[in-house]
């Protein structure tokens, strides 16, 4: 979930669901104090790891982050985590859309799956933004159950990266064209 509203400088986001552990904070600032634009969790570096997480759902991410990493020239681990944090001061090169505003033909609507993860980890890195991976330990879920759809999510996921590389393109050619 999105919120407005934010007065600080840096904005955290991760799942609600009692998941993610807010003592992790402190690690994610300090990657970017120390010089990177976008600080992304990572259950799959040393130090992270995952309670929850099935084989199934292992391997999807593992082909969705081989994608993203072709697509964008990253070398992301973990594509589909959400435990993100950045500099508040980057939200409008990010050019999200307003969280009211009605969605395009072949656009997502805000905040409408799981795609949000990969909108910004696609968009830091076509803005040539200093990543960093942080690790991170993903409990069982505390509250409420899981709205992951294993294939049909994915299939959203790996349609939001063909979206934003097409993005990606349109936005070099008309840097060229200037």
């Amino acid at each position: 979930m999105w919120v407005r509203g934010g007065t600080g400088d840096v904005i955290v986001m991760f799942d609600a669901d009692g998941s993610a552990d807010p003592a992790e904070i402190p690690e994610f600032v300090s990657a970017l104090v120390t010089g990177a634009d976008f600080a992304k969790g990572s259950r799959f570096v040393p130090g992270g790891g995952s309670e929850d997480i099935t084989l199934l759902r292992k391997s999807g991410n593992a082909g969705l982050n081989g994608v993203a990493n072709a697509f964008f020239g990253t070398a992301y681990t973990d594509l589909c985590y959400g435990y993100n944090a950045f500099w508040a001061d980057l939200l409008p090169l990010l050019e999200l859309p307003a969280v009211d505003a009605a969605a395009d033909d072949d656009e997502m609507l805000w905040g409408d799956g799981f795609e949000i993860e990969t909108v910004l980890n696609c968009r830091v890195a076509a803005a040539g933004l200093q990543i960093v991976e942080v690790p991170s330990m993903e409990r069982r879920r505390i509250y409420g159950q899981s709205n992951l759809r294993t294939f049909a999510d994915g299939a959203r996921v790996l349609r939001t990266l063909l979206a934003e590389r097409r993005r990606m393109g349109r936005r070099r050619a008309d840097a060229a064209l200037r």
